[in-house]
């Protein structure tokens, strides 16, 4: 049985638009197939249960780089192990909570005297503005959880503000375009937890991840067939998953030819 773990922006959304019709071949012949894709993004709850009805998706989802898994009710023969019930999810957190980032970035970012600006410091407006995307979709992208975005305003002092947040147990990574500050929690963590309920519930699964940034070399590197999407991070996310296969193309072209080539084989 294959099991797809895909990252969204970048990967199976353009980066740009955000448009996946570049993919929708890959994406029907998932649907054939009963294949179950399971989003593993950096995004929102909110932000996912919009893509999730867009390309009418009913699989567990991974949202804020690992913070959590949301498992519809009754997707599984049993309960999750460890999960706590939210609204029509099972869920199981991994990350730490949302307020206790903020205030790690807060006091690591007065520490190494670096000017950083979070997303709970920005409005609604600078967050469209920044990720190029409709307010409607900036307000999905601000109710985070379990991982809090940021910039760095003074690029010569991210060293010490990186190191200031690992001194306070935080992890940090970056993605198309933010640096993210999370707990004790990754994309890996996620996805091989998840592939356990997997297995446990059908049995054993054959593992594809897909992703473009360098928070995605954790998960891939998880997976038994990674796929690098082409892009500005290649030569970095190369070296960081050196079984990986980069595709051709960039973005949901990349994505969908990749997709079919392997599970065609």
């Amino acid at each position: 049985m294959w099991l797809i773990f895909t990252d969204l922006d970048g990967a199976l959304l353009d980066h740009d638009t955000y448009s996946c019709d570049a993919a929708l071949p890959a994406l029907e012949r998932l649907r054939r197939g009963s294949i179950p894709l399971v989003f593993t993004t950096s995004k929102t709850r909110a932000e996912v249960e919009q893509w999730r009805r867009r390309l009418d998706n009913h699989h567990p989802f991974i949202v804020e780089n690992g913070g959590a898994i949301f498992v519809p009710k009754g997707y599984f023969p049993f309960v999750p192990p460890g999960s706590v019930v939210r609204d029509e999810y099972d869920v199981i957190e991994f990350g730490d909570r949302y307020e206790s980032l903020v205030q790690a970035l807060e006091a690591a970012a007065r520490q190494a005297q670096c000017r950083v600006l979070g997303f709970h410091a920005m409005t609604t407006e600078q967050v469209a503005e920044c990720c190029d995307m409709p307010l409607e979709q900036a307000a999905l992208a601000k109710q985070r959880e379990y991982d809090e975005a940021f910039q760095i305003l003074d690029e010569q002092k991210s060293e010490a503000l990186l190191r200031a947040l690992e001194e306070r147990g935080k992890r940090w990574t970056r993605g198309g375009r933010f640096y993210h500050v999370m707990g004790n929690s990754d994309k890996a963590a996620a996805v091989a937890s998840l592939r356990a309920l997997y297995e446990k519930a059908r049995g054993q699964v054959a593992t594809v991840g897909l992703g473009d940034g360098l928070n995605d070399a954790p998960f891939l590197n998880a997976v038994d067939i990674p796929v690098l999407i082409r892009s500005r991070f290649a030569v970095e996310l190369q070296a960081a998953v050196p079984r990986g296969k980069l595709t051709e193309h960039p973005g949901p072209e990349g994505w969908n030819r990749a997709l079919l080539e392997v599970i065609e084989d």
